[in-house]
């Protein structure tokens, strides 16, 4: 099975945010596999994971380089990824530097389609939550500028709304 069709059950599976869902679904039908990757100037499917520690009651954020903002980690599908869980996990443990992180069961916790700056129009994100383990330690990667731990709480004061909704649909989940 190819990463596209996997993506496509995933979404198809999704319980939530059905006319989201569907945007997705028919981006993906309109483009066929062009519409998961970076060339796609349309819009592409990309992969995030929210880092989260339930134990300690904190998620670990990403001061984006380009963006300059608080984000989860995540980021562009690779040709070697199988699976869209697969790419989120890939990215969450690239950018967050903790080994050992599993996905929280269940599948993506939410979707988030965002405007981008560049030749690309949009980014239609499919947001996992990823567990971290308690002894987990962190190391900043190239693609950010700084990482930090914040009790669930703090996010919208560092955050915006689509980081909020996403610890919200974690916490709700967990």
């Amino acid at each position: 099975m190819s990463l596209y069709d996997d993506t496509a059950l995933v979404l198809k599976g999704y319980q939530g945010q059905p006319e989201l869902r569907q945007v997705y679904l028919d981006h993906l039908s309109a483009h066929g596999e062009d519409g998961m990757w970076k060339s796609c100037t349309d819009g592409h499917v990309t992969a995030s994971a929210l880092v989260v520690d339930p134990s300690r009651g904190r998620v670990l954020l990403t001061l984006h380089k380009k963006l300059r903002m608080w984000l989860q980690m995540g980021g562009h599908c690779e040709p070697g990824d199988a699976t869209l869980a697969e790419a989120a996990l890939r990215e969450a443990t690239e950018e967050s530097g903790v080994p050992g992180l599993t996905l929280l069961a269940g599948g993506p916790v939410r979707l988030d389609r965002h405007p981008i700056p560049g030749p690309c129009t949009q980014h239609l994100d499919v947001q996992y939550a990823a567990l971290a383990p308690a002894d987990a330690v962190e190391a900043i990667s190239d693609e950010s500028l700084d990482l930090r731990w914040f009790a669930y709480d703090e996010v919208a004061d560092v955050a915006d709304a689509s980081v909020v909704r996403l610890v919200e649909a974690t916490r709700a989940r967990l």
